[in-house]
């Protein structure tokens, strides 16, 4: 509670420009957050001052602004790995977002350990993301997909996870945050379950690395990736963080200047860790803006931010709880920001734009986890999403928005 007491959500709430314009005439009320995070000034700002005042490209020249760039750079993955309490930097790779750090490590790590008649095992509750590109690999390797089930409530049922978890089990790939639910699943547990079958353990972290602290060393995990967009961040940039001797092993997956050591016409060899894995010019500065969201982070108080999200999950929760003919999807125990919900006789896509005519912003669909809506046996639910920059005055603008939405259909 100590927390809570000492954030200022009105103070952070300043730091986002985008939170004082209107929509249709309306204030923004913006509970779109798990889909993708509004920026603060200072984000905005260091891209600015990156093509402003120091652009240029990274590691090779001997100019000024090449070494005042990448040292910028190579700042923002020494940021990334204290954000995961990751133990080395070299371990840090630079990515487009989650999706890609999934298919980093599904056409590298996959490719190269992944036989036929191998398992890998995910959860019902996954994001596309860490749900095809396992089954592409599974398709070129023969390989088979396993899924751990969960319950009504959105939980995984843990008892049927472990009895999945075989000799032939290679990899678990689960995601930390459901961005369909808002459960959080007990990664630490599942990674030492996954490792007494001598599997290894890739996380989606997607939801998880915006709203709590992170700690690599102590999930126990092996791989754990996560997006910039959702962070606060820029799009387009992201993390793979691996363990040093897996990434080691791995082949790079695209060629290009960067990733080499030495290029001859007979052969070529490769560079060391990260940037094996890191070919051709990089999102320069959107990767060192992410630093600096980052930074951001730490600088608002990463328990803070949590301790505040679970008091608006809270709020939220009791008071669309209250409203007659709706139901929320996803009552796990523990969960994090996330609430979605359906409403008798309303399709979700019409609800929410009779949101947005209010200026709310919230999800309408399936979130791309279509396999959770086809547990519900639901075309589609409204999410509200929250952020460290909604207040108790967003959610009831939330209710006040269906109870409109109810009035019209009446």
């Amino acid at each position: 509670m100590d927390a809570v007491k000492t954030f200022d959500v009105h103070k952070v709430r300043a730091d986002f420009p985008i939170l004082k314009r209107e929509v249709h005439g309306k204030p923004l009320v913006y509970l779109d957050n798990a889909a993708s995070a509004q920026k603060p000034k200072v984000v905005i700002d260091t891209i600015r001052r990156v093509y402003e005042h120091e652009y240029s490209n990274v590691h090779r020249a001997a100019h000024e602004l090449s070494a005042v760039c990448t040292e910028n750079f190579e700042r923002a993955r020494r940021t990334v790995q204290k954000f995961l309490n990751a133990p080395e930097d070299r371990e840090v790779i630079f990515v487009r977002g989650t999706t890609e750090a999934i298919n980093l490590v599904a056409q590298t790590w996959g490719r190269a350990n992944i036989k036929r008649d191998d398992e890998i095992v995910i959860t019902a509750m996954e994001h596309h993301s860490n749900i095809v590109p396992w089954q592409m690999l599974c398709e070129a390797t023969g390989a088979k997909l396993r899924v751990a089930p969960m319950d009504d409530t959105g939980t995984l049922i843990y008892d049927e996870y472990v009895k999945l978890l075989n000799p032939r089990t290679k990899l678990v790939a689960a995601v930390h945050i459901s961005n369909a639910l808002g459960t959080i699943n007990p990664i630490k547990r599942m990674a030492e379950d996954a490792h007494k079958a001598g599997a290894i353990m890739l996380v989606d972290g997607a939801q998880a690395a915006p709203h709590m602290g992170i700690d690599v060393q102590d999930l126990g995990v092996d791989f754990y990736a996560f997006s910039g967009h959702k962070a606060f961040g820029p799009s387009g940039i992201g993390a793979l963080w691996g363990r040093a001797e897996l990434l080691e092993a791995m082949p790079p997956w695209h060629g290009g200047g960067e990733m080499i050591k030495s290029v001859k016409f007979e052969g070529s060899t490769y560079a060391e860790i990260p940037h094996k894995f890191e070919a051709g010019t990089p999102n320069i500065a959107d990767t060192i803006a992410l630093g600096a969201t980052i930074d951001y982070l730490h600088e608002v108080g990463l328990e803070g931010i949590a301790a505040w999200e679970h008091v608006l999950l809270e709020y939220a929760t009791r008071k669309l709880s209250q409203i007659d003919g709706l139901r929320i999807i996803g009552t796990s125990e523990l969960k994090a920001g996330v609430i979605a919900f359906v409403l008798d006789d309303i399709h979700a896509a019409d609800a929410g734009m009779i949101l947005d005519e209010q200026g709310i912003a919230v999800r309408v669909g399936q979130h791309c986890a279509e396999p959770v809506c086809d547990y519900f046996k639901l075309p589609a639910t409204i999410r509200a999403s929250l952020a460290f920059y909604n207040t108790r005055e967003d959610i009831d603008a939330l209710v006040t928005g269906i109870n409109k939405v109810k009035e019209l259909f009446a």
